[in-house]
């Protein structure tokens, strides 16, 4: 941590990977790699365009930061 404030960049992504792994990863338990790399890729669009986050208001991250 060569910066000021810059642990807290990284609370952003945990936080992301937490959600990921227990919402994705533990239930589905992928037999394969490639299996895991298509499901997550799933996940990620789901979390993105379709998932409301209560944070940005219920919205998506897409209606938020995607806008025209």
């Amino acid at each position: 941590m060569d910066h000021r404030g810059r642990a807290y960049d990284n609370i952003f992504i945990e936080r992301l990977w937490r959600t990921l792994k227990y919402e994705n990863v533990y239930p589905k338990y992928y037999e394969t790699p490639w299996e895991a790399r298509i499901g997550i890729n799933e996940y990620l669009h789901y979390y993105n365009k379709e998932r409301p986050h209560s944070s940005l208001k219920y919205k998506t991250p897409e209606e938020v930061y995607m806008k025209s």
